[in-house]
């Protein structure tokens, strides 16, 4: 009977990894890639302090922030203490494989394309525990784990962002089986978006409808500007919550200049973006194509580090570790299971019975990018991509996804250049 359970096992992992089409559920929060925005041009303009009393008025009402500040030579989405933490004045240099952090020349807090990692980590963690046994003298205890969190504000969100974590609504948080820790963390999540004013070096949101700026869900969206005396943010409510906090700080209505600076901001940004996928062509291309060489070629290359997988929005695979740990003189004994972060690039990650499903390179990178860009779509009606370009940028050995899928789709000529304009 070893291959049923060996099967069986298979079969969840496979589940966890790929999930059933769900149709989400909870309140204030969308699933779906195209968002209806029924707000129009920004309505207030707020100050730089006046920025910074919005968030302390978040705090005041019982929000956690969870922003972009700098932290191991990086700009990362981590709690905040207050606008301080921000990364006023500091941009940063993208490129495939390349990242690096510089000093601007203002004092904007937002002058950089996108974080090194995304808000999964929050909603979805590196580690959770599922269940903890505690035995004793006197007994064994099962205790579950509590979801039970304060409320966050996220600040700083970019489109890709929203649709990194729409994605993942989709499939942790529809119909059963619902992941009951991630329901609950992601509920009642306040989302101040920032127009992307900066382009990333590595980014293609213009391809996969995603940026640069911010369609929604959000209740807060924010266009950082130069003003007459300093930066000034135009901020639009896509919410009531998000109008009533407005409400409480200090503005004034935006005028026709500010408005046309934005405008020409984003439209700067979007022409900046030269990376390109042809998100339809890519689906069938990756279906049609199993057996092209340029698998191999991409293989070569590839570290099946799991990289891409780490840092990307709507990568969302798992797997299970039991741990046990002894307490005291009277031998009392706990035991946990938890669930980890997994890579599809690993090679355990598939591993049955006499070995892994996918042994080689080729096979795991080719599972993964035919998921995100072709069979997602089978599942989710939807790409399980958002154009952030962290893949592109935090692979070490630089490779970047729209090449590959260019040249898969059509073979270029040597020495030609494919996935730019």
């Amino acid at each position: 009977m070893w291959f049923l359970t060996a099967g069986l096992a298979v079969f969840r992992r496979l589940r966890a990894c790929f999930g059933v089409a769900r149709k989400l559920r909870l309140p204030g929060i969308s699933t779906a890639r195209k968002f209806r925005y029924n707000g129009g041009m920004p309505q207030r303009s707020l100050s730089s302090r006046g920025f910074a009393d919005l968030l302390s008025q978040l705090q005041q009402q019982g929000y956690a922030l969870i922003g972009p500040t700098v932290r191991d030579g990086a700009i990362a989405f981590e709690q905040l203490s207050s606008a301080a933490d921000l990364p006023r004045g500091i941009g940063e240099e993208q490129a495939a494989g390349r990242y690096r952090l510089v000093e601007r020349d203002d004092e904007r807090l937002f002058g950089f394309a996108s974080t090194s990692r995304s808000f999964k980590h929050v909603f979805h963690p590196p580690r959770q525990q599922l269940f903890a046994l505690r035995r004793s003298k006197d007994g064994s205890q099962l205790v579950a784990p509590s979801h039970h969190r304060a409320p966050v504000a996220l600040i700083g969100a970019r489109g890709c962002d929203i649709a990194g974590l729409s994605t993942l609504d989709g499939v942790l948080a529809g119909e059963p089986p619902v992941d009951a820790g991630y329901a609950e963390r992601r509920r009642d999540v306040f989302i101040v978006a920032v127009h992307c004013s900066v382009a990333g070096g590595t980014c293609f949101c213009t391809s996969m409808g995603t940026g640069p700026r911010a369609a929604g869900p959000f209740d807060l969206a924010l266009t950082e500007i130069d003003g007459g005396s300093g930066v000034e943010y135009l901020v639009e409510a896509g919410s009531e919550r998000g109008q009533t906090v407005l409400d409480t700080v200090e503005s004034k209505s935006a005028d026709q200049e500010q408005v046309e600076l934005a405008a020409e901001t984003e439209r700067q940004v979007r022409e900046a973006i030269t990376r390109r996928v042809d998100a339809h062509a890519a689906r069938s291309a990756l279906r049609d194509n199993p057996e092209h060489p340029r698998w191999n070629e991409v293989a070569e290359r590839c570290l099946a580090c799991g990289n891409c997988t780490m840092v990307c929005p709507t990568c969302f695979c798992s797997t299970v570790e039991e741990r046990n740990q002894f307490q005291g003189e009277e031998g009392d004994e706990t035991m946990s299971r938890d669930r980890v972060w997994d890579s599809c690039f690993t090679s355990d990650f598939t591993h049955l019975h006499g070995g892994s499903v996918r042994a080689s390179t080729m096979s795991r990178y080719r599972q993964w990018l035919t998921h995100k860009f072709s069979s997602w779509f089978d599942q989710f009606a939807q790409s399980g991509c958002v154009g952030c370009g962290r893949c592109i940028t935090w692979c070490p050995v630089a490779i970047d996804v729209t090449e590959e899928i260019a040249a898969i789709a059509k073979q270029p000529e040597h020495g030609s250049e494919v996935g730019h304009d």
